[in-house]
């Protein structure tokens, strides 16, 4: 049985009137009228001052469905308050424990590349996994058994270094003018600026070590710079990706998956590709689901078994309320740029509040991506049990026993 079901459709009430819809979200980012922590008969209008911009972007926060109850750590970021880390041809801002403590089990990291410029030859004790958002990169690692890759990735494409394999990235002299790509770690506590840097470590060697090391003059060393250049330009690589190996590839599985050539499996509603370490061995520690939601539908009531969903959204505008038992309930509210996070088997949904369809990474510190379903849960459990619980009419039985039919 797949762990990933068919979208449900968001129910017509969801598409009504605010006033018709008690719960539902009050405005969105583009609204044009002014935000009031107002819902119904309770609460009332500002009259301090207003931070409008944030506040139209977080409709759910300052006027939360009444479901909401209790206190949960805050569950979003967005890489446009992440600080920026600026180089001579790209940027990068990351998303850490320090921007959200409950963040404990992966981190995130944007970053932009002009072309030809380079992200400096590291590494890390972390697993590394990269989506491609635009443009063409080359990258190029070693194993601990001196076996070699390079390769080329393109959008929608992704890519995975092993915690402690040294690696390269550079990028291609494309049309997009350069590159732009997510980077995701599996440690909540991981930072760009700790990150073992070649140039950084060579220039705290004694020379006459390092030219004990590689057998040459200590003059040669002159050239390292006494500050790592992290990103710098340079000239892009050749066209021909086997004009850039040294030998040729030699490991047993690449290390780059075109994800954007795997067909996507369609759903009412949207679409999913799942990605993990079934279709790209190499990926022992990350693995992710790209999820299209189409207006007017939601990805379905689930949770995670055992491991923390990391979300991030690419385009659209979504809604979604995390549970976190004990009646503790937040509803979240994300556009382009965000990032949710999800804690084990805290159960939630994510529905597309816009009018484009809405895309997003499901991004998992496991080599396996799994959900369970609420509806498949209901639809395989014995009827009357059900029916104890929820009150359920016959019909509505009889349709998840329908449902049950459509997913075993």
């Amino acid at each position: 049985m797949h762990p990933f079901l068919p979208f449900a459709a968001v129910l017509s009430l969801c598409a009504a009137a605010p006033t018709s819809v008690p719960n539902g979200q009050l405005w969105s980012a583009n609204s044009p009228s002014t935000p009031e922590p107002i819902r119904g008969r309770l609460g009332a209008s500002i009259l301090g001052p207003q931070n409008i911009p944030i506040e139209l972007q977080n409709a759910d926060a300052l006027a939360p469905p009444t479901t909401d109850n209790g206190q949960i750590p805050n569950m979003k970021w967005s890489f446009s308050q992440s600080h920026n880390r600026l180089g001579d041809g790209g940027w990068a801002r990351q998303q850490t424990m320090d921007s959200m403590p409950v963040a404990t089990e992966l981190a995130g990291v944007n970053m932009r590349l002009e072309p030809g410029a380079i992200r400096e030859l590291h590494w890390h004790s972390t697993a590394e996994w990269a989506y491609m958002l635009k443009g063409d990169v080359r990258i190029s690692t070693m194993t601990p058994d001196g076996e070699i890759y390079v390769g080329d990735v393109t959008e929608g494409d992704i890519w995975y270094f092993p915690p402690g394999n040294p690696h390269s990235i550079q990028a291609k002299n494309t049309t997009e003018g350069g590159a732009e790509f997510l980077l995701v770690f599996d440690s909540g506590a991981f930072s760009e600026d700790a990150t073992f840097l070649l140039t950084d470590w060579l220039a705290h060697v004694p020379k006459e070590v390092l030219a004990l090391n590689f057998g040459q003059s200590i003059s040669a060393f002159d050239g390292i710079p006494a500050k790592p250049p992290y990103i710098f330009q340079s000239s892009p690589p050749p066209e021909d990706v086997n004009a850039d190996m040294v030998i040729p590839n030699n490991t047993p599985n690449p290390f780059t998956f075109a994800l954007s050539k795997m067909p996507a499996t369609k759903k009412p509603g949207g679409s999913i590709k799942v990605i993990d370490s079934r279709q790209f061995k190499v990926s022992q520690a990350i693995s992710a689901v790209e999820v299209t939601v189409e207006p007017g539908a939601m990805r379905e009531l689930h949770w995670h078994p055992t491991e923390p969903e990391w979300t991030f959204f690419i385009s659209g505008e979504a809604r979604m309320t995390i549970f976190a038992a004990s009646s503790k309930a937040r509803t979240y509210d994300f556009y382009a740029g965000d990032i949710g996070y999800v804690p084990p088997s805290f159960g939630h949904y994510i529905m597309n509040t816009g009018n484009t369809t809405l895309r997003f990474l499901e991004i998992f510190k496991s080599s396996l991506a799994q959900d369970i379903s609420l509806t498949q849960w209901l639809a395989l459990t014995p009827a009357e049990l059900v029916k104890a619980h929820l009150g359920f009419s016959d019909e509505v039985i009889a349709s998840l026993s329908r449902v049950k039919q459509v997913v075993v």
